[in-house]
């Protein structure tokens, strides 16, 4: 679940950042939604312990991150965070499965070969595991990063702009493959965008909510 109480943050060189109370129950699924630059990567990155909160508290599966240190948030975003980047940031020099291996190893965790074939499987790239990045379509790269994102079993699943340079074929597909995922392993799914297609795209018998971030923010 992810729980939020009068949340702010505040840049070196600028005002700060309000963001209304939300509260999201394990399973359920959030559209961050605004403007580009409006403050969704900002909230997303507070949601993954990424910053901390200025004031006010964010409850992210049952932990107040305004409590978190360095050491103690890396451990606790490592297993219980998977994050999908608008930029895949895939290593250009590593084979799909390296890519997934790595994650393992970051969160410093042992090999685990069999969870690494059930995530490639599962997004239905598992005969892609010896191919590197550049040799992958961007659909391909992205069903990729979401294995990665989702190899840890995380309970939280950040999507940053999913669908952003998408035809409407593909937008639906990426969104659908998201929460089916998310679904598929209980996870909370946020998906911070300015696309009007998304909420559309979403199974709407499974509900969802909005957060809406003002368009002065980042």
């Amino acid at each position: 679940m992810i729980s939020t109480r009068q949340l702010a943050y505040r840049y070196a060189d600028g005002p700060a950042l309000q963001f209304e109370d939300i509260d999201v129950a394990q399973g359920g699924v959030l559209l961050l939604c605004g403007a580009s630059g409006s403050g969704k990567s900002t909230w997303l990155a507070l949601a993954a312990g990424l910053l901390g909160p200025g004031a006010g508290d964010m409850t992210v599966a049952g932990q107040s991150l305004q409590a978190l240190g360095k050491v103690a948030g890396d451990a606790w975003r490592a297993k219980t965070i998977g994050f999908l980047p608008q930029k895949l940031h895939l290593s250009a020099a590593l084979t799909v499965h390296d890519n997934l291996a790595m994650a393992q190893w970051a969160a410093r965790q042992a090999q685990d070969e069999q969870r690494i074939a059930e995530a490639l499987t599962a997004l239905g790239v598992q005969d892609l595991a010896r191919r590197k990045p550049a040799q992958l379509s961007g659909g391909q790269a992205q069903r990729v990063a979401l294995a990665r994102a989702v190899l840890l079993r995380p309970q939280v699943i950040l999507a940053d702009e999913p669908t952003a340079s998408l035809d409407d074929a593909a937008a639906q597909a990426a969104v659908k493959l998201l929460q089916a995922t998310a679904r598929h392993q209980g996870a909370t799914l946020v998906m911070a965008t300015h696309d009007a297609r998304v909420a559309d795209c979403l199974d709407s018998q499974m509900g969802f909510q909005f957060l809406y971030i003002g368009s002065n923010q980042r």
